[in-house]
């Protein structure tokens, strides 16, 4: 697997910082999280004014054959579908991204389509949808590398543009199926705890959903390499946001980490590089089943609950605002030494 230099901030600058925050004018910690937030962003990125530039949704797509085994509501050519809505506007990420100055980057990852040039999508494509792996691996060791790479090559093309703060979304109908498993992988929840209804399953779907995927982890027959293991019950776009997460990271820029999906991604991001989530900032607890355990498994506090499910990296748009609210803080708030207020606290 590529390789990173993920540190841990420098933390020589956090007195200042914290000097900084603590005598803006207001009683101390009265902007609770805003506070703990320009805190975290300006250790990042070394800087008692830091900055948030250039915004980026990086969103992969891909196939799975899981999704084969009836285990979601979507069939697999909305896969294609939404990425080509995508590309033309009109979608729920498009009219977020467009709210709140994101640039939407679409990334065919392994979609069981031939995408036409000329749509503004990047190809990495690892091939059309993973392998079913009720029955055989997802991907091979070599293609989780691969996609790790690639996915790592996309940070660097938004990066060389002047994007400092990164979401990453994904589309690919049946995905919540490999992400679950991720999960159990990860954190040791039991797999029932880790499934929910992904699009939309109803009880007996959720039910089935289950034993497709129990019946899948019994039938396990690679080593015990973390690696091998996430590459089994994997998919190419989720690969690819672990590696777009692990050189966002490297480069010093903030990952706001989406829902279910994306979070079991940087729960395997962690795993090589536990320094990561001192880059991440998540945005969101999902409605989807298990998301709050992951979430507590990590440490993670999400920043939002809106009850939302869509994915496409839209929980972490959503939550951009308040980042931008906590950089605003920092730079913009006058101190008590600048003006003429007693300091009341």
């Amino acid at each position: 697997m590529k390789h990173f230099d993920i540190r841990r901030p420098d933390n020589a600058i956090r007195k200042a910082l914290t000097d900084k925050i603590d005598n803006l004018t207001k009683p101390k910690g009265s902007l609770g999280r805003l506070e703990e937030l320009a805190l975290q962003i300006g250790l990042v990125q070394q800087s008692l004014s830091p900055q948030l530039k250039n915004p980026c949704n990086i969103l992969f797509a891909a196939d799975h054959g899981i999704e084969r085994e009836g285990v979601t509501v979507s069939p697999r050519e909305v896969t294609w579908q939404q990425l080509g809505h995508f590309s033309r506007g009109g979608a729920g990420i498009n009219f977020l991204c467009d709210q709140h100055g994101f640039r939407l980057v679409l990334v065919d990852a392994g979609v069981d389509y031939d995408i036409p040039e000329g749509h503004g999508i990047i190809d990495m494509k690892m091939g059309r949808g993973t392998g079913d792996f009720l029955y055989e691996p997802a991907m091979t060791v070599d293609e989780w590398d691969e996609c790790i790479s690639r996915g790592a090559q996309v940070v660097d093309m938004v990066y060389a543009d002047g994007c400092n703060v990164v979401s990453f979304g994904e589309m690919g109908s049946g995905n919540t199926s490999p992400s679950s498993m991720w999960m159990h992988l990860l954190t040791g929840i039991d797999l029932p705890d880790c499934v929910g209804a992904g699009a939309g399953l109803d009880n007996p779907g959720i039910k089935h959903k289950l034993d497709i995927l129990s019946r899948s982890l019994a039938g396990y027959s690679g080593s015990e390499d973390i690696e091998e293991k996430l590459a089994w019950f994997g998919g190419y776009e989720l690969a690819m946001a672990v590696g777009g997460m692990l050189r966002a990271a490297e480069l010093g820029m903030i990952v706001i980490v989406d829902g279910f999906i994306m979070t079991a991604c940087m729960a395997a991001a962690a795993r090589f590089y536990p320094e990561v989530l001192e880059y991440a900032v998540f945005g969101h607890q999902g409605d989807e089943s298990g998301h709050k355990l992951m979430l507590e498994s990590i440490g993670a506090r999400p920043l939002l609950h809106l009850g939302l499910r869509l994915g496409e990296g839209s929980g972490a748009v959503c939550a951009y605002p308040i980042l931008l609210s906590a950089v605003n803080m920092i730079n913009d708030m006058d101190s008590f030494a600048k003006v003429s207020v007693t300091k009341y606290f």
